[in-house]
Parts: C-alpha cells; sequence; structure tokens
C-alpha cells in the first residue's frame, strides 16, 4: 500500500513539471508576441506611409481583442475545456499570422491591424485556459507562488 502511495505522488510530481514546463513555455510565447508589437510600429509607419497617431493603432488593435474577447473566451473554454482551449488560441494565433502575407504583399495597414487582432484574440485564449487550468490543477498556495514567478518572467 505505501509503495502504491509513492508511486502515485511521483507520477504527481512528474505531472506537475511537465505542466510547468508548458505553461513555462507559453508565457514565454505571450512575452514574446507582446513585445514584437512595439517592434512592428516603426516597420509599419514606413512600409505603410503612417503618421504616429495611425502607427499607434497596431497597440491598440492588439490590446482590444483583449476587451472583445473577454465574454466569450470564458463560454469558449466551457466548450473546449483549458487544454483544447490552448490549442485553438495557437490555432488563432497562426491565423492572425497567416493574414500578415497578404498584408505585407499589398501593404494594406488594415489587413496588418485585422492580424494583429486576431493574434491577440488567440493569445488573450491561451492565457486565459493557461491561468485557469494553472489555478485549479495546482494546489492553492504552491500555484500562487509559481504563476507569480512566471508572471515576472513574462
Amino acid at each position: 500500500m505505501a509503495t502504491t502511495t509513492t508511486a502515485s505522488a511521483s507520477g504527481q510530481k512528474n505531472s506537475y513539471a511537465t505542466s510547468i514546463i508548458i505553461i513555462g513555455a507559453l508565457f514565454f510565447i505571450f512575452g514574446f508576441v507582446t513585445w514584437l508589437n512595439g517592434t512592428l510600429i516603426p516597420f509599419l509607419k514606413i512600409a505603410c506611409e503612417l503618421t504616429n497617431f495611425q502607427a499607434y493603432f497596431v497597440t491598440f488593435a492588439f490590446y482590444i481583442s483583449y476587451f472583445f474577447l473577454a465574454i466569450p473566451s470564458s463560454w469558449i473554454l466551457h466548450r473546449t475545456g483549458f487544454k483544447n482551449g490552448m490549442a485553438l488560441g495557437l490555432l488563432v494565433m497562426a491565423v492572425g499570422s497567416l493574414v500578415f502575407i497578404p498584408a505585407a504583399e499589398t501593404r494594406t495597414f488594415g489587413l496588418f491591424l485585422t492580424g494583429l487582432f486576431i493574434q491577440g484574440a488567440g493569445l488573450f485564449l491561451i492565457t486565459d485556459s493557461v491561468k485557469s487550468l494553472y489555478c485549479y490543477s495546482w494546489p492553492y498556495r504552491e500555484c500562487c507562488k509559481a504563476y507569480q514567478h512566471y508572471g515576472n518572467l513574462q
């Protein structure tokens, strides 16, 4: 009986370690994608001949998707589950990235903004599912400590 308990505790620690590595990689993606928005502004100003006011719509388009997806993301995650929600979020981000191809070929600022909005929506969906999965799958005290460290890395 004691052997079974030890084996299951060891398996649970391995499961936590795998989860933490996946979630850590996703936090890196969150930070990297968010950081890329700032670097896009000068390039889009040149490519699309934008004013400063127009250029800051790059950041606005990305973050306004968080506002529009706040309520629907809870419904989506309720329907798909947290793990499938992460996969769906990555897929949505990939679609948003693919929108950049025709936007770059035609130098259409509206298409760039659409791609950024879609990427932001996917990122919010991933963020929401990761935070929820993380908090539900860990003991409370460990969750808070580790989540704070990941937030610092982001």
